[in-house]
């Protein structure tokens, strides 16, 4: 995963360690200053390692939500045109 984020140095600090609680930092860019009404803000580039390993999914049937259609029933029920 890549991403620009841009804020103050403790911005940037937490998110960079939030980010960092998800997957692994692989490259992190260096911080450039911002200029105008964007002045005391920097701009960083990273790129994460994220996976999904152990990511909790619902039971079948237990997630909120639409259900499952049956599309053959459904096809053998439909009128033609």
């Amino acid at each position: 995963m890549e991403v620009w984020l841009s804020g103050t140095r403790a911005e940037l600090d937490a998110a960079t360690a939030a980010l960092a609680d998800l997957g692994h930092v692989t490259q992190q860019g260096q911080r450039w200053p911002m200029s105008g009404a964007d002045a005391g803000r920097y701009r960083v580039y990273l790129r994460l390692a994220v996976t999904t390993a152990g990511q909790h999914y619902p039971a079948p049937g237990t997630a909120a939500g639409g259900a499952l259609i049956d599309l053959t029933a459904a096809r053998a029920l439909r009128r033609p045109a």
